[in-house]
């Protein structure tokens, strides 16, 4: 907010959270803050008897702290005066009072503790569901870091103010005024010192706080930009250790450690000159409060237990004003988490179909059929279409191959045939041995199993990134499955087998070791649908052939669809399709052995190490001659 645009009764204050509601209310866009406000509400509106008692047992414990205080001048003043007749029950009163003012704070304590976590859990869940049902192509705009500070930051803001908000509003006016009221019929210049004393002493905070606050934030800003030094370093060490530069990481760490520094240094210096001047001015007033009641002290108007009173009810004044006035921020930065959340809640949901899904399960084990018909689809409207009119069809028991040059869409059908997008025209369908057809949906997704590309392990046991595909499976069910893949052989040798632990992302085992059990845990899930985005890359041609004829041996019934490179895997393939120039088409085997070198970026060797296939960008125009005119069986294999 800069100089001179603060209006109203808030060029008093000066508070750019005061100005952001005067603005809304000026531009019209104020009823989008009080629907905000009502969406917050709509959560904690279960818990309102708990609210309404939460904010009478506030009221009721402010008023015993004032009447403690009350009757504490006024033993005070018996004591001075030596009137011990009744002292012994103004005692006894002001301790019964605090105590069960003390218990009222506790209960209240955790009354609000207990629903704020209650509102923050259910916030939470909502949103989980929400961003787990949202449609792929819609929460892809989104990235995960924004998701995550959505997810925990903006509902911990939320959870915060969600239900203590309006009663503490509510506490903190009636506490305020009554304190004033009582002060007032003390002593009528008492009162109003107390009264200027609070905003007198906030205008200098206000200014003081905006100065740290802009200090606060660039040391923060420091702290992520190290932190995130820190994350690429270590999560790159493997890196960093083969190419012998841990020098270069080294001194970039102390770089950005000198600069965090010097910073914090510099804002150590400021927030130090700023508490001296804040004290300062806060004793000043305490000072002009002060001789004011020991003149009215000395010229016998009031009683010491009076000025002790006085002097203790200013500051409680001063403390209601401040959280009166910083109830604004709390509340405006509440509604902006609440509309950043309303837009992850309010994008479209996948398509459901638990009937259409029960239908087709009943006749699962007989295998379903997937199709792609007429396809058209573009991830944006002003972009170029990824297909156009493509078709795509495996049948039970096949081994159906997907080329394609490197970001030429073979990952856009997997998604496709997940139903993670959805076809702008055209349709994606299942069907079952009976003739049952379905269009793809969230819950027929069921049916497949999907390998991924890249490292999909998680931290921990191999049993326990097993299991969550099949929480429900034994031990003996992931040893076959892990046999299938070809992992057995090595996951027996691990000192406890299945129950051996895994760091992020596999951390402990190689490339091919962590592809093989990724297969195996696709495999523990037994959908009629197999995916597999080059899922067997860092196989060896010869486990690669094992592992695809070993689901097929044990699955007959499966359709297993892979995205490859390999040549290896084209031989075992009844189905053969090729991407390219916006377009799904089958074709032969010979025209694929044909075509394969166009897809290759790294050169593919056997068993024995030798070249079988030669990366693209390595062929000469002789090499590409024979490939296109050679006529007889050993296609790109003599290359």
């Amino acid at each position: 907010m800069k100089k001179g645009k603060y209006s109203g009764i808030n060029k008093l204050f000066k508070s750019d959270a005061l100005q952001v509601l005067i603005n809304k209310i000026y531009d019209g866009t104020f009823s989008e803050f009080l629907d905000d406000w009502k969406w917050i509400f709509s959560f904690s509106k279960k818990y309102r008897h708990i609210v309404v008692f939460y904010t009478f047992v506030g009221i009721f414990s402010s008023s015993l702290s004032l009447g403690a205080a009350y009757v504490s001048r006024t033993l005070i003043n018996i004591i001075v005066g030596k009137q011990i007749d009744k002292i012994w029950l103004l005692l006894g009163s002001m301790i019964g009072m605090t105590v069960f003012s003390l218990v009222l704070s506790s209960v209240n304590s955790r009354i609000f503790t207990k629903i704020s976590i209650y509102v923050n859990n259910d916030i939470q869940a909502k949103i989980f569901d929400n961003i787990i049902d949202a449609r792929w192509k819609e929460l892809s705009e989104y990235p995960s870091g924004d998701l995550l500070n959505r997810f925990n930051n903006d509902v911990g803001t939320i959870s915060a103010n969600a239900i203590n908000w309006i009663p503490n509003l509510i506490i903190n006016i009636y506490t305020f005024i009554v304190t004033f009221i009582v002060l007032f019929r003390t002593d009528h210049a008492m009162a109003w010192i107390a009264f200027l004393s609070a905003p007198f002493l906030l205008s200098m905070s206000r200014y003081i706080m905006r100065k740290m606050k802009e200090y606060r934030k660039r040391v923060l800003e420091l702290n992520s930009k190290m932190m995130s030094f820190e994350v690429d370093t270590f999560y790159n060490f493997d890196m960093i250790k083969s190419f012998g530069i841990f020098g270069f990481y080294s001194k970039r760490l102390r770089e950005w450690q000198k600069k965090f520094k010097d910073f914090s240094l510099d804002y150590n210096k400021f927030e130090i000159k700023s508490k001296i001047l804040l004290t300062l001015v806060s004793t000043f007033v305490a000072l002009v409060a002060f001789g004011y009641c020991l003149y009215r002290l000395w010229t016998g108007q009031i009683q010491y237990g009076d000025m002790t009173f006085f002097l203790q009810q200013r500051s409680s004044l001063s403390t209601r004003f401040n959280s009166l006035v910083g109830t604004i921020p709390g509340m405006l930065n509440s509604a902006v988490s609440a509309h950043r959340i309303r837009e992850l809640i309010d994008l479209p949901r996948e398509t459901h179909d638990p009937e259409g899904y029960e239908a087709l399960q009943k006749i699962a084990d007989k295998g379903i059929s997937i199709k792609l018909d007429n396809v058209t689809f573009g991830y944006n409207k002003d972009n170029k279409n990824i297909y156009t009119n493509a078709g795509f069809e495996a049948k039970p028991g096949e081994i159906v191959a997907v080329l394609a040059t490197s970001g030429g869409g073979k990952t856009t059908l997997m998604r496709l045939l997940l139903g993670m997008l959805d076809a702008d025209i055209g349709s994606v369908t299942l069907s079952g041995a009976d003739g049952t057809t379905l269009p793809i949906n969230a819950d027929l997704r069921k049916f497949f199993s999907y390998v991924p590309q890249g490292n999909t392990m998680l931290a921990g046991t191999i049993a326990d990134n097993m299991r969550t595909v099949r929480e429900d499976a034994t031990d003996e069910q992931i040893i076959e499955a892990l046999k299938t893949s070809c992992a057995w052989e090595f996951v027996s040798l691990l000192p406890e087998g299945i129950n051996s632990s895994l760091g992020e992302r596999g951390r402990g085992i190689s490339e091919g070791q962590a592809q093989r059990i990724s297969i195996a845990r696709a495999v523990l899930r037994n959908s009629p649908i197999l995916l597999l985005d080059e899922a067997t890359s860092a196989l060896d041609i010869e486990t690669e052939e094992r592992v695809l004829k070993n689901i097929i041996k044990q699955h007959p019934n499966k359709v297993i669809i892979i995205s490859t490179h390999r040549p290896s895997a084209l031989k075992l393939c009844q189905r053969i399709y090729r991407i390219a120039d916006g377009t799904i088409n089958e074709t032969t085997a010979r025209e694929a052995e044909a075509l394969m070198w166009q897809y290759v970026d790294m050169p593919i060797k056997d068993e024995n190490k030798n070249i079988i296939v030669k990366p693209a960008a390595s062929l000469s125009p002789k090499d590409e001659n024979e490939i296109l005119t050679d006529n007889t069986n050993e296609g790109w294999w003599n290359i």
